[in-house]
């Protein structure tokens, strides 16, 4: 994941025209969007400075932290010219300081008895948790007979790689490039802020390499978070579902993430879950 604060700065760039932040444009332009002296100038810094940033040889001078790194000021006004969300503005953050990275031992994450008690208690929801490569690390019995992650390899039990490179991804959801957008917009904020985590190296690695979809998505360096939103899902008993789901990020443990579909009582959706959560127990 190196080279990601130049690529985004890149990208955010080539989709602003000069006219749209009251600069003329003279003649052809060999690319889209912003040059970098424009940038550097309506920011407020040396053209040196900002192609050292963008270029990730890390500029010097006075705009410095104490501690090294690119200082508030000099990444807000960065910001503001590049006309950036609350999202991709903290990813600037994140990736302009990236923690200092440490070796990080391969241990498999586990999930609290107590969370997974919260989860068996959401009989009416499907809820499951993730960790930041979007890894499912539990689950309750209503989002395994949704979902069917007690028959997934655990090597393979991940939302991504399902729906990049599973043949039946692209079934599983009638909006599928809606859904894969949003989800590599969200992958990427975890990776940036976690720069150093091997899992998400791994997965992006192996996406890059697997996935032509995914290679364009991550090249457009979207960044969002997926807490809360609806998804449609077909499945193969329960026919075709509407599910509004929120996110929980759990204070106890950063890496972990509950998420539980939220269908309104009544609806039409919720009486086919239930059904299936039937269905599941009985297996008639």
């Amino acid at each position: 994941m190196d080279g990601d604060l130049g690529d985004f700065l890149r990208s955010r760039r080539a989709r602003i025209q000069p006219e749209e932040v009251g600069l003329a444009s003279h003649g052809r332009r060999r690319v889209p969007g912003l040059r970098r002296e424009e940038v550097a100038q309506l920011a407020g810094v040396s053209v040196d400075y900002y192609i050292r940033l963008e270029q990730g040889r890390g500029p010097g001078g006075p705009s410095r932290t104490k501690s090294g790194g690119v200082s508030d000021a000099v990444l807000d006004a960065i910001a503001r010219v590049l006309r950036l969300d609350g999202e991709e503005h903290a990813y600037l953050y994140a990736v302009a300081r990236p923690q200092k990275k440490r070796e990080r031992r391969r241990t498999a994450p586990r999930v609290r008895p107590g969370i997974q008690v919260l989860l068996d208690g959401m009989a009416r929801n499907p809820a499951f948790v993730l960790g930041p490569a979007m890894d499912v690390l539990a689950w309750n019995a209503l989002a395994d007979a949704l979902s069917g992650f007690s028959r997934m390899p655990p090597a393979r039990r991940n939302i991504v790689r399902h729906l990049f490179l599973d043949p039946d991804g692209r079934d599983v959801y009638p909006d599928w490039a809606a859904v894969a957008a949003q989800t590599a917009a969200h992958l990427r904020l975890n990776a940036g802020a976690r720069p150093d985590h091997p899992g998400l190296r791994d997965l992006v690695g192996e996406l890059s390499l697997k996935s032509e979809d995914f290679r364009r998505l991550w090249a457009d360096h979207q960044v969002k978070a997926c807490m809360y939103g609806v998804k449609r899902v077909r499945h193969p008993v329960a026919g075709l579902l509407t599910l509004p789901y929120e996110s929980l990020s759990l204070p106890s443990e950063p890496d972990q993430t509950i998420v539980a579909y939220t269908p309104e009582p009544g609806s039409e959706t919720a009486e086919r879950l239930a059904l299936l959560g039937s269905w599941a127990t009985t297996g008639a």
